[in-house]
């Protein structure tokens, strides 16, 4: 097995990374394109590792079969020495873990793009964007957060002697995503009041019947509710995934909020201030019905139930 695959390697090689990143960005400006370089890399590397910890052939590119063969202890038959197996980079890594720890990973697709931007433009160009540096240095800081915590590490062993550092920055990043949220949502009630304040209350219906009833933005899957800014239909946009269980249910994951009413356009981390609006909602339809041609997986095996003395005579 290729060496780079193994878990433990992949967990020691993000934490030699992070504490660089960190001893960097605590340096100050002049240091801030090594800082977002190294966290990149820290976040690929633990992202590998969960991956890796639950097969090393998931962290392999899929179209190199060499590079499998080496990955599922067959290197024997391999045409190219394990030394040069390919495996995927940060965005593939994030993607294929999000789907597995899609309850977890508080970072989507949209907000890895900045971290994976920084990233590569500091390792091929030695160029980033000086403003973002806060924004995509505490990105990776939210995205490993539940990795340690599904990997068991410590997160003390993991940021060592800036836990302290760690804190204040996830402590800022909330607040400021707060404070954005409260801003947008003031901007929307006055959009609102300015466009339909005048109409009578009849009228307003009608007219907010015809604007609001497509999703303003296309995703996967859409629902809908009341916009938390005016009350008006707006839509919950994301995708869907089925839940395997006795009785799997198709499983509805929002990222991203908006209303054609009063402009009000929510997603990444002031999303998550929206409260139960981001939590996952399971659908009515059944696997079959919403999928088409779901089948159920034949390998799939379901829970013991429940022994229902077990509580009852605990002590």
């Amino acid at each position: 097995m290729v060496h780079s695959m193994h878990a433990e390697q992949l967990k020691a090689s993000s934490r030699k990374w992070m504490t660089a990143a960190l001893t960097a960005f605590a340096e100050g400006p002049e240091s801030y394109d090594f800082a977002v370089h190294h966290a990149g890399i820290a976040a690929e590397h633990i992202l590998k590792a969960f991956l890796a910890g639950l097969h090393p052939a998931l962290i392999v590119e899929a179209r190199d079969f060499d590079s499998l063969l080496h990955a599922t202890g067959h290197g024997a038959h391999a045409s190219a020495p394990a030394s040069r197996a390919k495996t995927i980079g940060l965005v593939e890594a994030h993607a294929r873990v999000h789907k597995i720890l899609r309850n977890q990973i508080p970072i989507n697709k949209q907000a890895l793009e900045p971290v994976a931007n920084a990233r590569n433009g500091v390792a091929h160009s030695g160029v980033h964007d000086v403003a973002e540096v806060q924004t995509v240095f505490t990105t990776c800081l939210r995205l490993i957060d539940p990795l340690l915590a599904e990997l068991k590490i410590a997160p003390d062993d993991y940021w060592g002697s800036y836990v302290p550092l760690h804190d204040r920055l996830i402590e800022e990043r909330v607040q400021a995503a707060r404070i954005r949220l409260e801003g947008k949502l003031a901007k929307a009630r006055a959009i609102f009041e300015q466009r339909y304040g005048h109409l009578a209350s009849k009228e307003r219906e009608i007219v907010l019947a015809t604007i609001t009833q497509h999703s303003p933005r296309y995703m996967e899957h859409d629902l809908e509710t009341a916009c938390p800014a005016c009350g008006s239909q707006g839509w919950l946009m994301g995708d869907t995934h089925i839940e395997e269980t006795n009785n799997p249910v198709v499983v509805f994951t929002p990222y991203v909020f908006a209303c054609s009413a009063c402009d009000l356009d929510v997603e990444n981390e002031e999303f998550w201030q929206l409260g139960d609006l981001g939590d996952e909602v399971e659908l009515s339809d059944s696997p079959e019905d919403f999928y088409g041609n779901w089948e159920p997986d034949p390998k799939f095996i379901p829970d013991e139930p429940e022994d229902p003395t077990i509580d009852a005579n605990w002590e």
